[in-house]
């Protein structure tokens, strides 16, 4: 039986950087909505600290993922959206506390010029998939 997530190198593209490519699996599809800096009583946290924010974010992140039977060892596609590219330090950092670097999901990253509230800085959703 193969790995139900698999990291392929495909020839003839550059090599990615602090992400992967391509990413294959087999098993149950979880889909986690873009996740906020936002504590288990709807407050934001962090307001102005991209490195808060970030913790606070992958925190949710892994609380939907647990409650859906995953973790961030079963995270295929994550989606990143900031106000300014300079967070992405913040978050690369905070995703390095939870996904080792030969485990990287394929991403993407987007600026966007505003998110659901002004003091929000960043929104991160995932995909996963469930080996059954």
């Amino acid at each position: 039986m193969s790995e139900p997530i698999r990291i392929p190198a495909p020839d003839g593209v550059a090599p990615a950087a602090q992400y992967s490519h391509v990413v294959t699996a087999t098993g149950r599809l979880v889909a986690v909505s873009g996740q906020l800096a936002l504590d288990e009583d709807g407050k934001p946290v962090g307001v102005g600290d991209p490195a808060a924010q970030a913790r606070q974010v992958f925190e949710n992140l892994s609380r939907c993922l647990a409650a859906a039977g995953a973790g961030f060892q079963d995270v295929v596609k994550m989606t990143y959206f900031v106000t300014d590219m300079a967070y992405m330090p913040a978050i690369r950092a905070a995703r390095a506390a939870h996904i080792p670097d030969d485990r990287l999901p394929a991403a993407s990253a987007v600026r966007v010029a505003g998110l659901v509230a002004p003091e929000f800085l960043m929104e991160v959703e995932a995909i996963a998939v469930v080996a059954e």
